[in-house]
């Protein structure tokens, strides 16, 4: 199998950002995509560190799963790992903003409106393509408007070996469900289509593409 023994990093879920003891900002990512991607390598032979944010979902069989809840320990534990790894999908929804002063007590009502200044966090996908030499990196998209645009850019702005597009405008995908549509677009420009499908055919694509990857860069 051409992925047997390669090290690959997924990172999947949310990330969590403190307020103070009581409260956080976060997402809705549930994590079912980067799970079934992280058990899709192992089922294929892959080492897999499973950087995960906080979830409800099973370990997946033959992966190490690594905890994490904030975007700066993702940024870390991905780091960490990054230097041994043959590749890294980075499908987590990480929080691009974190409170930029975390309260050691909990903030107490009060009257009036209340503001919360954020600063930008670490951008673990963007570090990894500065540094990734001959790895393979995949990133992801969730967009709600100008999709393949948005896409693209970040495609170029981190360096990825390709991308997988997911639109909020189409029903079945995104957030908690457990169907997906995805379109893949790789550094050379191609784009390819796919049906709404399970997650789990979605990650089998993916994997598809990645085994793709190895065959032509080994």
């Amino acid at each position: 199998m051409l992925l047997s023994g390669k090290y690959i990093i997924v990172t999947a879920g949310p990330t969590i950002e403190p307020i103070d003891p009581v409260r956080f900002l976060s997402n809705h990512s549930t994590g079912k995509m980067g799970y079934a991607i992280a058990g899709e390598l192992a089922r294929r032979g892959a080492r897999v560190a499973l950087v995960s944010g906080r979830t409800n979902l099973d370990t997946p069989a033959g992966t190490e799963r690594v905890d994490v809840l904030s975007a700066e320990d993702m940024y870390r534990a991905v780091m960490e790992r990054f230097p041994q790894a043959d590749g890294a999908v980075m499908c987590a929804a990480v929080a691009d903003y974190t409170p930029a002063e975390v309260s050691d007590t909990k903030i107490k009502k009060q009257d009036g409106d209340m503001v919360i200044r954020l600063k930008r966090t670490r951008d673990i996908a963007a570090e990894a393509g500065r540094v990734k030499g001959r790895r393979i990196l995949v990133g992801f998209a969730l967009e709600t408007d100008h999709e393949r645009e948005n896409a693209l850019g970040k495609l170029q702005r981190k360096n990825l070996d390709f991308i997988v597009l997911n639109s909020l405008r189409d029903a079945g995908a995104g957030f908690a469900g457990d169907t997906n549509k995805i379109t893949v677009i790789d550094a050379a420009g191609k784009v390819s289509e796919y049906p709404l499908e399970t997650k789990a055919a979605a990650a089998a694509r993916i994997v598809d593409r990645m085994e793709e990857w190895f065959a032509l860069h080994e």
